[in-house]
């Protein structure tokens, strides 16, 4: 009897011992050996996730883990400490900006449509005319006579965001659009649709798509630059506090040269 006594006072002792060891492991993400958690914006992700995996290359035993989900998933996700950077492709809110935050680049929102669409160039008045359904047809614009497939965002995306802000000047969008929860989506309905119209980053325009001019204006990193081309938006990463730790260096690697440059491979106009 006295054995078995001992012996459950042995295992009592243990398990106290593990529990007080794990209580004292760094309460913050982000830490050595921990993988950081990026969350939000699809228009940043497949960004990220190149600077992420360039990074792996320079620190082996780092984990990056980017995730989409929108720009509103994400800030919320920081907030509720499920991810350790959140990514955002608008703004902060007024409610929002207690978090920190950090600009990376700049993007240019393009507007999209099907190669064999003779519709080269739209106004920004015509472009918020399609999006209110006020203009339905590409007849009405100098175009085939078909009716006008308008694609968008879903709602608390920061792409959706951005483009009410800057074209719909406080009107709604048709709620008969096709939305669509990625950029990539967005593309790939435009690309199989000859009569429809979507927005998406511009670092995400490739040769299925026809990207259109506004106001005579080509969209083009030199335009956004100059401020020629009217549409574009931040692409932020956000925190809960000053990052530190792993969290800290790889935000401290996108911002460098090298993480700048790559930015700029890719399309985007990192920050000076």
């Amino acid at each position: 009897m006295a054995v078995k006594l001992e012996q459950r006072l042995i295992k009592l002792v243990v398990v106290a011992l593990l529990v007080a060891s794990t209580s004292v492991l760094p309460a913050c993400r982000g830490g050595q050996g921990v993988a950081v958690i990026v969350a939000g914006s699809t228009s940043v992700q497949p960004f990220a996730e190149l600077l992420a995996e360039e990074y792996a290359h320079i620190v082996p035993d780092s984990e990056i883990d980017v995730q989409g989900g929108g720009s509103s998933a994400g800030i919320t996700a920081v907030e509720s400490g499920t991810a350790d950077i959140g990514m955002s492709s608008r703004a902060l809110k007024e409610s929002e900006q207690w978090l920190w935050s950090v600009e990376i680049a700049k993007d240019g929102l393009a507007i999209i449509t099907h190669p064999s669409n003779s519709i080269d160039d739209l106004t920004n008045e015509q472009l918020r005319g399609i999006y209110t359904g006020a203009i339905g047809n590409w007849a009405e614009l100098g175009g085939a006579d078909a009716r006008i497939h308008i694609i968008t965002r879903e709602e608390g995306s920061g792409t959706r965001s951005a483009f009410e802000d800057l074209v719909m000047g406080g009107e709604w969008i048709d709620p008969k659009a096709i939305v669509q929860d990625s950029n990539g989506s967005v593309r790939q309905l435009v690309a199989g649709d000859r009569h429809s119209i979507g927005f998406i980053s511009l670092g995400l325009v490739d040769d299925t798509v026809k990207a259109v001019h506004l106001g005579g204006v080509t969209p083009t990193w030199e335009n956004v630059s100059n401020g020629s081309y009217s549409l574009y938006r931040p692409f932020l990463f956000i925190t809960l506090e000053e990052p530190v730790g792993q969290v800290k260096d790889f935000i401290d690697f996108i911002l460098s040269p090298e993480g700048r440059q790559m930015l700029i491979t890719e399309g985007l106009i990192p920050v000076s």
